[in-house]
């Protein structure tokens, strides 16, 4: 068993030639773990087989079944944070020039190698691969500080939007929502809060966050107008009325099918304009709080049934951390 079979290989070294392979091995096998290949299509296979370990790609340009630059632009498209280098003969700088211009390789070394050179290119791609490594990792945490930043903003948002409707005297629905939402599950996106800095997402959240307000205290005024007189016992019938083809009534019950409806405000992305069947969702949790009354969920096989409760419950200060600290945990 050599060291390539205990140790996950970083360098993936693609030659038709034996001769190109073992010079290739001896000249950098010292400076990492090297996997080699004779084809593109095998390769490729490698490339695939262990592309969480590569951190760096070299292939020849003519080999049988397909060229080295082919190989590369795979590798970009596929697994863009390897380094791709390209090595061939003078002959064939055409071809290195055009996968040059069209951004397939990171460098080229042309044949026949001189070994300190050779070494030194191999050494500079692995340092620049574990760079693109290191900023990745904190990019990550970046986002993910962002993504608590903005779950945490969004709640609190909703408590305020609640109190500033139903009043702060009330009973608010916002542990009902919460609740909902956890049992549905929250999957934040990451794309917008990954590609926007923080004042062009905070003023994106405030715009986004004002809209949602709006539409709610709207629906809310339609709700109360339409359907006045109408008492906390009537909810499931109500909610019929105001959601329509997002829940199916039985006698008593509410049985939703899509559980995507619970969480939109906390998940979808900053850019993204809350539907009006959540709105509607909100709204007639207010008013159904502000009866008495709640809505009992429970999660199904499929979906979640419902049910009408009387006694609705409050939510204070230390339970609305305790609800924040549950969505962080869950990120």
């Amino acid at each position: 068993m050599t060291a390539h079979d205990i140790t996950a290989p970083l360098i993936l070294f693609v030659d038709d030639e034996a001769t190109a392979v073992k010079y290739f091995q001896r000249a950098i096998d010292s400076l990492a773990p090297v996997i080699t290949a004779g084809s593109a299509a095998e390769g490729k296979r490698l490339l695939e087989q262990h592309a969480q370990t590569l951190a760096v790609l070299v292939s020849d340009q003519r080999m049988p079944g397909g060229y080295g630059n082919e190989l590369l632009q795979y590798a970009r498209d596929h697994h863009p944070h390897i380094i791709r280098i390209l090595t061939t003969a003078y002959s064939d700088l055409a071809h290195t020039v055009e996968a040059v211009n069209q951004g397939q390789i990171h460098r080229y070394i042309q044949k026949p190698w001189e070994i300190s050179a050779l070494r030194m290119e191999l050494k500079q791609a692995l340092e620049l691969a574990a760079l693109r490594k290191e900023h990745a990792l904190l990019l990550r945490e970046k986002m993910l500080v962002r993504q608590n930043q903005t779950i945490s903003n969004r709640i609190g948002t909703l408590y305020a939007l609640c109190a500033s409707l139903a009043g702060t005297g009330q009973v608010l629905p916002v542990e009902n929502y919460l609740s909902a939402a956890a049992t549905a599950g929250v999957n934040p996106p990451e794309p917008d809060w990954l590609l926007m800095d923080y004042s062009n997402l905070v003023s994106a959240e405030a715009y986004r966050s004002g809209q949602f307000g709006y539409d709610v205290s709207s629906r809310l005024d339609e709700i109360k107008l339409r359907y006045a007189g109408w008492q906390g016992e009537d909810g499931i019938k109500l909610l019929a009325e105001v959601l329509t083809d997002k829940v199916q009534v039985t006698g008593a019950e509410a049985v939703f099918a899509d559980t995507r409806l619970f969480a939109e405000f906390l998940e979808t992305p900053s850019n993204r304009t809350v539907s009006p069947q959540h709105v509607s969702w909100l709204a007639f949790l207010i008013w159904l709080h502000g009866t008495g009354w709640s809505l009992r969920l429970t999660k199904q096989e499929a979906g979640m049934l419902g049910h009408l409760g009387s006694g609705a419950k409050p939510i204070s200060q230390d339970s609305l951390a305790v609800w924040i600290d549950q969505f962080l945990a869950s990120v």
